[in-house]
């Protein structure tokens, strides 16, 4: 089966490119975890033959994976020591202009970046920019944006600022056998960085002026609540005015719904009340809750029944709707994810404006802000809520101490054991893994929960594919098809390469475009006698440069909430800044290693 040959593939070719395109279409169209679809991608290859067993599992063991999972305990330990907190607080300052804010907001958050996950960078610093920018009296819409940016180019300064850096140095050394150091793209993402930031102060004007959800729910006295009339409730059999709910204090009755799902709106005070009545209040949400003591009613959700249920030491909080969320397209009343997570939707804002209506009713769009009525204790991160929710009220307020100087010399340490090739950076990511935890600077617990093992799923099925695409001779046929195109000159070719993987980058992974770009571009460059790692080092680049779109990378989806965006705002600044880097790159990679 394998000797056949149909466009001059084999069989087995024609396997891994149905699905690679299955992993990008299911990645770009469905709410799937990009961990299952890799997963699934993987027992594909192993199922059918395609690629040797040893083959399909190396992922698992290849240092690259291994690594991203010691430095999420390093990350772990810098967070849980207040070292970033302590970081944001002294980096900012109190700027005069909008320029300087975006200066002095870019430059730490790149240097942050470049040592520490991108994620867990601008989740941090998201909270801090907005309480800043109210200081300052710029809208956060305007500053989100270069948040989210400087992270991605901050990143690609140093191997272990971004996944794709660690990927494409692993496969480097797989097939040169030459360790890259940790600095290798220091000075080309250093250019770029430098390009990125001025043409970011330069297209300011381009950065949109958004109302923030989060000081739509802050701010108005227009929310609306929804509490449940139980079969025990006093007023029941009453109107509405001899209940005392005609007139209340911080908002009013707006809409009753049956329990026959009967509608009634506006609500006459002369309307009976009934058991199982769903009452919709519009007000200050704070005093319209009180109304559950005051006329034995409860949260309007399917899962309480009685006043004896309700926990009455309870907060608000506020939430957004990941883009890759379950919740997107559904209504909180017909999932039972209030009852699973124990929470009860408050209110719904969507680009900058509270929805009227009962918010359990609400069709959710990725990117809209929830209010939450929470457990006083509650921990996403210990709830499911955290696979369709980004909290952003539970940073740690950690106070910096002795601990905070440890774990910053920790990370020191490895840093200057790898750079100066004294031990790999593999041992030396290790050793100040361990020394985190031995040190106290995060607990075993908190080393556990730290390392996100769907990235390292993600990173082991990237692997799988990039293996697949060149052992089947996909990778040399897709570079003699390029050459054909692009020429002999390996400008042009490198050129041609980079444009197509940061154009896919924008609708996908970026460690999944490094893997499948990574065995095209290598052979190109030999094909060419060009220098490999030339080509490398632009595709790191490339694959990163992903400015265009809110879903070309996670912390793009961090800030899509809290600033209020749209889909446009990033195409409109994005569009350009990726054509800027692409060319920054193009420039400096080949004067620095030269073809």
């Amino acid at each position: 089966m394998e000797s056949i040959i149909f466009l001059g593939f084999t069989l087995n070719a024609w396997i891994v490119i149905a699905t690679v395109l299955l992993v990008f279409t299911l990645m770009l169209c469905t709410k799937l975890p990009a961990d299952f679809v890799f997963l699934g991608a993987m027992t594909v290859l192993l199922v059918t033959g395609t690629l040797p067993v040893n083959q399909v599992l190396a992922g698992f063991s290849s240092s690259s994976v291994v690594l991203v999972g010691a430095l999420f305990v390093v990350i772990a330990g810098l967070v849980h020591t207040g070292t970033m907190q302590w970081i944001v607080k002294y980096a900012l300052g109190t700027p005069k202009s909008l320029k300087m804010a975006i200066l002095r907001l870019m430059l730490p958050v790149a240097a942050l970046s470049s040592f520490l996950s991108n994620t867990t960078v601008v989740a941090i610093f998201i909270k801090v920019v907005k309480i800043w920018s109210k200081k300052l009296n710029i809208a956060p819409s305007k500053l989100l944006i270069p948040l989210s940016y400087a992270s991605g180019m901050g990143g690609i300064c140093t191997l272990i600022g971004t996944p794709p850096n660690l990927l494409i140095s692993g496969f480097y050394t797989e097939q040169t056998g030459v360790q890259l150091s940790i600095f290798t793209p220091t000075l080309a993402g250093l250019f770029c960085l430098a390009v990125g930031v001025l043409s970011m102060l330069a297209m300011q004007k381009l950065l949109p002026v958004r109302k923030s959800p989060e000081d739509a729910l802050e701010e108005t006295n227009d929310y609306t609540v929804e509490l449940l009339v139980p079969s025990s409730a006093e007023c029941i059999g009453k109107t509405v005015k001899e209940a005392g709910l005609d007139t209340v204090e911080g908002g009013h009755l707006i809409e009753i719904i049956r329990f026959d799902k009967e509608i009634i709106s506006p609500v006459d005070e002369d309307e009976f009340i009934m058991g199982g009545d769903r009452l919709i209040f519009a007000g200050k949400v704070d005093e319209i809750l009180k109304l559950r003591n005051s006329h034995q009613l409860v949260n309007a959700t399917h899962h309480v029944f009685s006043l004896d249920e309700i926990d009455s030491n309870r907060k608000l909080r506020m939430a957004h709707v990941k883009f890759s969320s379950p919740l997107v397209g559904t209504r909180m009343a017909d999932s039972d994810f209030e009852e699973r997570n124990n929470v009860v939707l408050v209110a719904v804002a969507r680009e900058g404006e509270r929805i009227n209506g009962s918010p359990r009713e609400i069709v959710l769009e990725k990117g809209d802000t929830l209010l939450l009525e929470c457990p006083q204790h509650f921990n996403p991160e210990e709830s499911s809520s955290t696979s369709a929710l980004q909290f952003f009220e539970t940073d740690l307020l950690v106070k910096s101490g002795k601990k905070t100087l440890v774990s910053s010399l920790i990370l020191l340490a490895m840093i200057l054991l790898s750079s100066l090739d004294i031990i790999p950076l593999l041992q030396a990511s290790f050793l100040a893994a361990f020394a985190m935890i031995i040190c106290r600077c995060c607990s075993i617990d908190q080393a556990r929960r730290s390392i996100d093992w769907g990235l390292l799923m993600v990173f082991a099925g990237s692997i799988s594919l990039g293996s697949a695409i060149e052992y089947t001779g996909i990778a040399n046929r897709l570079a003699e098809s390029i050459l054909s195109v692009c020429g002999t000159d390996p400008m042009y070719a490198m050129a041609c390469i980079c444009l197509l993987g940061t154009f896919i980058t924008e609708f996908t992974s970026n460690t999944a475009t490094a893997a499948i770009f990574f065995p095209i571009t290598y052979n190109i460059a030999t094909t060419l006698n060009a220098n490999p790692l030339t080509f490398c080092v632009a595709l790191m680049i490339a694959v990163s440069s992903s400015f265009a779109t809110p879903i070309g990378s996670p912390t793009h989806m961090l800030v899509y909430g809290p600033g209020g965006y749209r889909f446009s705002d990033f195409m409109r600044v994005g569009f350009f800044m990726n054509l800027i880097i692409l060319a920054a790159s193009l420039f400096i990679t080949p004067i620095l290693f030269p073809l």
